[in-house]
């Protein structure tokens, strides 16, 4: 009889009793993938967000945004939050909306996913969704920014946590998310890969690794068809990656290397987790992995690397992870793409 494989997991992660659903957000599963890269002598740890309890790194900042807004009085029970979201952020928001009793009104744009959607109405948010871009710009967010603004304009005392700018968004991954990995692997990390979308995420674990002196080399991963860091827009046909204008923290976001990726380099990196790993992930951690596998050949003998991926993968099960949406939308038979997971 053949003896059983090692079950022996290699994951990282601390946990003790919270208070409360929001005292559920942090402490993810920091898990070894071996599998990934043929790069053997290559170490790579990837931080599973997904086990957030609104499913996505999105809870971090929006919960911390609303602990901010209470501590500055700009908010109170009972009150009107309102925000753009391209379908996490509003998860996230709807979660901690309902639990301090606030009222969220969240406007997303036709690419947010149903999952999303019917889970922020399910706590209770009022989702507005927009089917057409702003005829200025042809950008969705520019058109779901417009509706923001005005109902900020009609409805009295609303609060607008404002994600692209709000600095409690980057200090939620600054104290939370890369202090974890930072500890987790005793600040002995050579490269981080981070994907970008309001860029909080990178700017906070930027924060963290300049503050605590660390040369941690960060690779910024970016959509192609986004604005961010001078990009030229253009569709893109996954929410939750990239931006289609430059953010205000995405002015103060700083990195090492940047790479941008396809929609399709995202569903071949979902595919390349699920065979491999038996991860299922989201777009943006998909982007995340074919990122890593681009570089991972360049790298030195040992390196030590550390990847966020921002969510997991049961929204995308319609899109990435479906063969007819993947010829139709991105033009590769489940032959190529078969091919190309490989």
């Amino acid at each position: 009889m053949s003896a059983a494989p090692d079950t022996t997991p290699d994951v990282i992660r601390p946990r003790a009793p919270v208070e409360g659903v929001l005292g559920a957000i942090g402490d993810t599963p920091l898990v070894a993938l071996r599998r990934l890269s043929e790069r053997q002598d290559v170490e790579v740890w990837a931080k599973l967000e997904a086990s957030n309890p609104g499913g996505s790194t999105k809870d971090r900042p929006a919960a911390s945004m609303l602990r901010d807004a209470f501590e500055r009085g700009l908010i109170g029970p009972g009150s009107t939050v309102v925000e753009s979201s391209s379908g996490n952020m509003g998860v996230g928001l709807a979660q901690a909306c309902r639990y301090y009793g606030l009222r969220l009104i969240c406007v997303v744009d036709h690419r947010a996913h149903d999952t999303n959607v019917l889970t922020m109405r399910a706590l209770g948010a009022d989702v507005r969704v927009v089917t057409q871009p702003d005829p200025e710009t042809g950008d969705l967010l520019v058109a779901r920014l417009k509706i923001v603004a005005d109902l900020l304009a009609t409805i009295p005392g609303a609060f607008w946590p404002n994600q692209y700018a709000n600095e409690a968004n980057p200090a939620a991954h600054s104290g939370g998310t890369m202090r974890e990995i930072d500890e987790a692997l005793d600040g002995d990390i050579d490269f981080m890969f981070i994907a970008t979308s309001t860029t909080g995420t990178l700017r906070g674990c930027c924060d963290y690794l300049r503050a605590n002196e660390r040369l941690t080399r960060v690779v910024a991963v970016d959509a192609t068809g986004s604005a961010l860091f001078g990009g030229t827009p253009g569709a893109r046909r996954l929410p939750g990656f990239g931006a289609g204008v430059e953010t205000t923290l995405s002015h103060e976001a700083w990195f090492d290397t940047l790479v941008r990726v396809r929609d399709l380099d995202c569903v071949v990196g979902c595919r390349r987790l699920v065979e491999r790993e038996a991860i299922l992930a989201g777009a943006s951690s998909g982007g995340v992995a074919f990122a890593f596998a681009r570089l991972a050949a360049t790298m030195p003998s040992g390196s030590r690397c550390a990847a966020i991926f921002p969510d997991g993968g049961a929204g995308y099960l319609g899109t990435v992870y479906d063969d007819n949406w993947v010829e139709r939308e991105l033009n590769c038979s489940p032959h190529e793409l078969a091919a190309l997971a490989a």
